[in-house]
């Protein structure tokens, strides 16, 4: 990625925006026709600069220089008016039928796209009846095969322009020749810029930062929103706050796209408030937006705000119920109240309406290990991976799966997967390192908790996990040094589990006693008493001090008052001095982060 300071031409923009969104609408790209109109809205106030050549100078026929229709596309006018009416309406082999002997470039798109649309519809038609985890790779565009060859041809001879390059990268990534799907995406892009959908294919191609870096892309002002964009995907989330920052300071910072895409930035780094909060004010400036609302119920959903969530569930329902982003929050709701079984009817409704909707796949799965149904779990999980392959918490949510069927080998893998896609998340590094240590692969568990400390532990886990492995092989001192670092950690941010802290202190106060550490020791023991599960030992403990010092010197009068005040001690209320998380194993999966996330 370039370092170099980002500036943008406003009024350059906004001609390519105007101009962009003309080109996609004529060709049935909706989404991206969308996508380009959101962004122009943004610059609604930037007037357009003049275009440099409208096509229209050298017209044959004057009654087409108002509607902007070039010379070559004169003789397939007619031809393309009732075609675009067609693919409007979904009619697509009937668009194809009557654009089959067009040539110019723009209605040889439509016709091919058509045919590729009808392909689609036809599969999804047919999945309808047959909605399962199993069934859905059963699934396939017939059309492809025949569309790859045509496009192939047309490309061997120099007859496709970049709108054409588009279609043919999405058939080869659709045949899963991503290989040869790459240069295709790339010369596209070089060709046309002013095409969203192609930016996001070639993005779904860069697997990491090395080959973001080597990539060559065209000095455009859409190569920030590409590079932005891939940060996210390959979880760089860092890199893309800073990039969309650029954008917001450059003019932008209305865009609702830009503002949604900085959420989820803030989802990824578990920044949960600050996420809830861009969302909340994005719910606001565009109250009907469906877009990103499922991310938001996921949030709503860690930080368990039933209200809130409910008022959403109500509002998303009232603005379209059959959107694929309402069954998502629906189903969340559900989930939060604990309704499973209802909660999987709601994704499995969305992936009757989009059957490559990642985020249902993924909380299904969650669903399904909520209730102890792992084969459906794993089924699930899987679905999500062949949508996505960068879907962490597929692959983690995998993990869990296989460790609660105890095959800690299949756990390792997953987990390893996971890890990868996210190299600093603690979480993923103290789950690999649980499976070694539960496969008696000690070193190995070692490194991974130690890893997991060094890139930011937050939930002491690491330590513990750390310390608990030392001690079970008698390496005492270093058992308590992470033990005290576990403790200072904890007190600090005031998370850990009673039981953890309770060990914790137990493990100190007898340490410090054999080390003769009597001031560490009875401050160790008095934490014990603090807990009910410690406080008989902790007594003990305190008790047995004035005798080790005596032995190793004179008694400390305090420590006899201590011990004669042992009786009045009681333990402070839990809420002053643990906060066990209580995370059930979907909770645990939500928090990390999400396009999402539950």
């Amino acid at each position: 990625m370039d370092e170099k300071e980002f500036t943008i031409d406003l009024s350059d923009m906004k001609r390519d925006l105007i101009d962009a969104f003309k080109q996609c609408t004529e060709r049935g790209l909706m989404q991206s026709a969308k996508w380009f109109a959101e962004l122009s809205f943004t610059l609604k106030k930037v007037k357009p600069s003049a275009c440099e050549d409208q096509n229209i100078s050298g017209m044959q026929d004057e009654k087409y220089c108002s509607i902007g229709v070039t010379t070559k596309e004169i003789e397939d006018f007619d031809n393309f008016c009732m075609a675009k009416t067609y693919f409007d309406l979904r009619e697509y082999d009937r668009a194809a039928f009557f654009t089959e002997k067009c040539t110019s470039p723009k209605v040889s798109f439509l016709h091919l796209y058509a045919k590729y649309m009808a392909g689609e519809k036809r599969k999804y038609d047919e999945m309808t009846d047959m909605m399962s985890p199993v069934h859905f790779k059963n699934f396939k565009n017939s059309s492809l095969k025949a569309l790859r060859l045509e496009l192939e041809a047309r490309h061997n001879n120099n007859k496709l322009d970049g709108f054409g390059l588009y279609l043919y990268g999405v058939v080869l990534k659709k045949l899963e020749l991503l290989k040869e799907a790459e240069p295709i995406l790339l010369d596209s892009v070089h060709r046309h810029p002013l095409n969203w959908g192609t930016w996001k294919e070639l993005s779904s191609l860069i697997t990491d930062r090395e080959k973001l870096n080597s990539i060559q892309l065209p000095n455009h002002w859409m190569r920030q929103f590409f590079y932005a964009h891939t940060c996210l995907e390959l979880q760089l989330n860092e890199d893309a706050l800073k990039l969309y920052t650029q954008l917001c300071d450059a003019g932008l910072s209305e865009n609702t796209y830009i503002i949604s895409q900085m959420a989820v930035a803030h989802d990824n780094l578990r920044a949960v408030d600050e996420a809830v909060e861009i969302l909340a004010k994005l719910e606001k400036v565009d109250p009907y937006r469906l877009e990103n609302m499922d991310t938001y119920s996921n949030l709503l959903y860690v930080k368990e705000m039933k209200a809130e969530l409910s008022r959403l569930a109500h509002r998303v329902c009232e603005v379209d119920k059959y959107r694929v982003e309402t069954c998502c929050v629906i189903g969340n709701y559900y989930s939060l109240r604990s309704e499973h079984e209802k909660a999987i009817v709601y994704f499995q409704r969305a992936l009757k309406l989009n059957p490559n909707y990642l985020s249902a796949w993924t909380l299904m799965g969650h669903e399904y290990t909520e209730m102890k149904n792992t084969s459906a779990a794993i089924e699930a999980y899987r679905q999500a991976i062949e949508v996505n392959r960068r879907d962490f918490r597929a692959w983690y949510g995998l993990g869990q799966t296989y460790e609660i069927l105890k095959m800690y080998f299949y756990c390792i893998y997953y987990f390893r997967q996971a890890q990868q896609l996210r190299p600093n998340d603690s979480r993923m590094l103290v789950a690999l390192g649980e499976s070694y240590e539960k496969l008696d692969k000690v070193v190995e568990a070692k490194k991974c908790y130690w890893r997991a400390y060094s890139v930011g532990d937050l939930e002491g886990i690491a330590l513990v996990r750390l310390a608990k492995l030392y001690a079970r092989f008698n390496e005492d001192d270093k058992a308590a040094s992470f033990y005290s670092k576990f403790v200072e950690q904890m007190e600090v941010l005031g998370t850990a589990d009673t039981e953890e802290q309770c060990q914790a202190y137990r493990f100190l106060a007898r340490y410090h006693l054999k080390q003769q550490n009597f001031e560490f020791a009875t401050s160790y023991a008095h934490k014990c008493c603090e807990y009910n599960e410690t406080k008989e030992e902790g007594k003990a403990i305190l008790k047995e001090i004035p005798n080790k010092r005596h032995s190793a010197g004179t008694p400390n009068v305090e420590e006899r008052q201590n011990i004669e005040d042992l009786g009045s001690l009681t333990r402070p209320p839990l809420s002053s001095t643990s906060h066990g998380n209580g995370n059930t194993p979907r909770q645990h999966l939500s928090m990390m982060n999400l396009t999402f996330t539950p």
